[in-house]
């Protein structure tokens, strides 16, 4: 899956919102046709965020009730504040369902990350289950410097994953960049390519492992991982007791 509005540095739009969303939750339901997603961005980098010139994204307009034209530049006025405050509350919470998607489906996501990955791309990478990147990408959970909070998963997800401690908090109240290396250290990637040119080798070779694997105990144990990260231990050992008892009638087990 390739995020390509490259002129854009990919930053998402609204259109672009609604069809990460699609995406996922159709590749989630593949069965053994897909074992494994790689995500990338075309281009100079991986994402550049939300696109802010995009006109529905403040207009209470909901992502599924948008016209297929990217140029529709339909508004509707609302004069009292209240309601418009209303408005966007479903818009954010279908939002934040496109990159939910993205962590709940039942295929591996792999996220190559190149150059920038700011704001949303932040959010977006988050909820890949690997991320990988080459030694030239940037990061930064960038929204505090726009006015306003990061909506749509980083402030929930980025702590879960490299803790909640003072680094990850000066990383969000700043926006300041963070670099490859710096990715590295606090765990937000997994693996740093020696080259650009060699990034996609590396997240490949980890797709295909993943491939190689039995796609029922690949996603029962993504599915356990993702449990377990939000419930207590013993909770996560009652929730995978009752996925493999399940998941051991397949003949996987036997052929592997």
């Amino acid at each position: 899956v390739t995020l390509d509005r490259p002129r854009k540095r990919n930053a998402i739009n609204v259109k672009m919102w609604k069809e990460i969303g699609e995406a996922f939750n159709l590749l989630g339901t593949t069965g053994d046709g897909c074992r494994c997603i790689l995500l990338t961005g075309s281009g100079k980098g991986f994402c550049g965020g939300i696109d802010l010139t995009d006109e529905k994204f403040f207009s209470g307009i909901s992502p599924d009730n948008i016209d297929e034209d990217d140029n529709d530049a339909a508004i509707t006025k609302r004069q009292d504040a209240a309601r418009t405050s209303f408005a966007f509350k479903p818009q954010i919470l279908q939002m934040q369902a496109a990159f939910t998607a993205v962590e709940q489906c039942t295929v591996p996501v792999v996220a190559a990350i190149h150059g920038a990955c700011v704001g949303a791309g932040v959010d977006l990478a988050c909820c890949a289950d690997i991320r990988v990147c080459s030694p030239n990408a940037t990061f930064s959970v960038r929204e505090a410097r726009l006015g306003l909070a990061a909506d749509v998963g980083t402030l929930q997800r980025l702590p879960k994953l490299v803790g909640f401690g003072s680094r990850v908090r000066e990383l969000c109240l700043t926006g300041d960049d963070f670099s490859a290396s710096d990715a590295y250290r606090i765990g937000f990637v997994s693996r740093v390519s020696e080259s650009g040119s060699d990034l996609l080798h590396v997240a490949n070779e980890i797709c295909y492992k993943i491939s190689q694997n039995s796609p029922v105990a690949v996603a029962v144990t993504k599915a356990s991982l993702n449990y377990s990260r939000d419930h207590s231990v013993q909770e996560g050992l009652e929730h995978i007791a009752l996925q493999n008892s399940s998941a051991l009638m397949s003949k996987d087990l036997m052929k592997a």
